[in-house]
């Protein structure tokens, strides 16, 4: 006898049955940051395990055969819950609904989560890149807050560029939040480094993330030798024109591209990208 989604009163979707091989899980919070931005978190079965920067495919139960998409976990491997942070899209299959969720809510997630953007996937170095634009910033949500981070690398540089400033919000509260960490808060002390940009709206930085390294403006910035292969290594989230561009120029300064199965000196998550 199959299960139904319980939903609260009001719920924007009508109760079906879940599907086999899915967990249902309940919203625990969701988190409005613009019109077209927004975060959520939800119960975690116990049986689920994940690494730090990985993705899941995430449904609602509100139609017999549910959509399903890719969502990075936002929420590092130890936490309790587990969060995401979504684009609205208006007539999307799942985020015209997604966005309507509230507290109590059901969620379904399949049971398998995978990904690129692991800690594994990079051979040693001194320096982690992570490059991230819009909603690209979770996975690496998930990796600033993960001890074994800070265990491989001397130096974490996070990068995120929006075009407009009150969707950096997401990034600029979550840094705020994790220098209070009480597992990681001390090991970023020095160590954890965040660099936002804006594409349109005015900000002290502005300008594509890809064009600030090829003029070495984001270097200066920050103060650190260009990019090399003895020192750096980099994971990349994106549109696809970010991906490509920005995995040119990081081959131009001489690393490789590598993936689970064949670590490297970068990894790129495509799996959100058409």
């Amino acid at each position: 006898m199959s299960s139904l989604a319980q939903q609260p009163e009001h719920s924007p979707e009508p109760a079906f049955p879940i599907p086999a091989g899915v967990f249902a899980e309940t919203v625990t919070k969701v988190t409005h940051y613009t019109d077209s931005l927004f975060a959520f978190r939800i119960t975690r079965p116990q049986s689920f395990r994940f690494r730090s920067g990985e993705f899941v495919m995430i449904g609602l139960p509100n139609a017999a055969k549910p959509v399903y998409r890719a969502y990075s976990i936002a929420s590092p491997a130890w936490d309790e819950e587990l969060e995401f942070f979504s684009i609205k899209v208006p007539n999307g299959p799942l985020t015209e609904h997604l966005q309507k969720i509230q507290p109590g809510h059901t969620i379904l997630i399949r049971k398998k989560p995978t990904g690129t953007l692991v800690n594994d996937a990079l051979i040693p170095g001194k320096r982690l890149w992570m490059f991230s634009t819009g909603t690209g910033i979770a996975p690496f949500a998930s990796l600033i807050r993960d001890p074994e981070t800070y265990d491989k690398f001397e130096e974490v540089i996070l990068t995120h560029t929006c075009r407009e400033v009150t969707e950096l919000k997401y990034g600029q509260d979550l840094i705020k939040e994790i220098k209070d960490d009480p597992l990681v808060g001390e090991l970023i002390e020095g160590r954890l480094r965040y660099y936002c940009t804006t594409t349109r709206e005015e900000y002290p930085f502005m300008g594509r993330i890809t064009d600030l390294m090829k003029s070495g403006k984001l270097f200066e910035d920050l103060g650190v030798d260009p990019i090399n292969l003895e020192v750096d290594r980099g994971m990349i989230c994106g549109s696809m024109a970010m991906l490509n561009e920005t995995k040119e120029i990081l081959e131009s300064f001489g690393l490789e591209e590598g993936a689970r199965s064949k670590p490297a000196s970068f990894v790129i998550e495509r799996a959100f990208v058409g």
